[in-house]
């Protein structure tokens, strides 16, 4: 795979951003605490299935108190709907229960703080610091490692090669909401089984050869 070249990415980034100056996750939280509640629930499942399991959830449970309030008895009724839910109930219990011991109730903004908690790894920390922090970050997925790797923005074997290859390639000025136009672009347009390069606004300037004409 022949990766992008630096022009090409500036122009990549420069489309995307003005189709979509202000992208955001597409995930429903109301503050920092349900952001990452959100975020933690989401691995391995889709965000419309999260954000329908949190609806009701975070209508009343809010606060890393409120969920020690609520339970993980009750918790699992609401997110039964999930994958691995009962591992990621204990989890969110857990992390909230460490956020009240150890950090007055309130999210860290530090990574290490961050994946200290439980259910909490790299891509989830990047996604808290971004979204919640404004730190210039990037989490990889499965669409963001796909897409990385199809287009030579920056191929690489394995996501924590393809997340420091990104860091070094992404131009600065685009960093801070390059995570979410690159997830956005591979959930909708550069898909897994068949990517939709004949409406796709960067196809131009990507190196994908297996291009789709239909």
């Amino acid at each position: 795979m022949a990766q992008m070249k630096k022009d090409q990415i500036e122009e990549f980034f420069r489309r995307l951003s003005e189709a979509d100056p202000n992208p955001q996750t597409e995930l429903e939280y109301s503050n920092t605490y349900t952001l990452l509640v959100a975020v933690v629930l989401s691995a391995q499942a889709t965000d419309v299935g999260v954000n329908r399991a949190t609806k009701d959830l975070f209508k009343t449970v809010d606060t890393p108190g409120k969920m020690l309030v609520l339970g993980e008895d009750e918790l699992i009724k609401h997110v039964r709907t999930i994958g691995l839910f009962r591992t990621k109930a204990r989890n969110v219990i857990a992390l909230s229960e460490m956020l009240v011991n150890e950090h007055g109730g309130e999210v860290p903004q530090d990574r290490a703080a961050l994946e200290a908690l439980p259910g909490v790894g790299r891509k989830t920390a990047n996604v808290v610091l971004n979204t919640a922090f404004g730190e210039p970050t990037m989490a990889v997925d499965t669409h963001i490692f796909r897409l990385s790797n199809r287009t030579g923005l920056a191929p690489a074997k394995n996501v924590r090669a393809v997340e420091d290859k990104l860091m070094k390639r992404v131009p600065a000025h685009y960093m801070q909401h390059a995570h979410h136009w690159l997830i956005l672009h591979g959930r909708y347009v550069c898909k897994a089984r068949k990517p939709e390069c004949t409406v796709c606004l960067v196809a131009d300037v990507c190196t994908y050869k297996a291009k789709t004409t239909a």
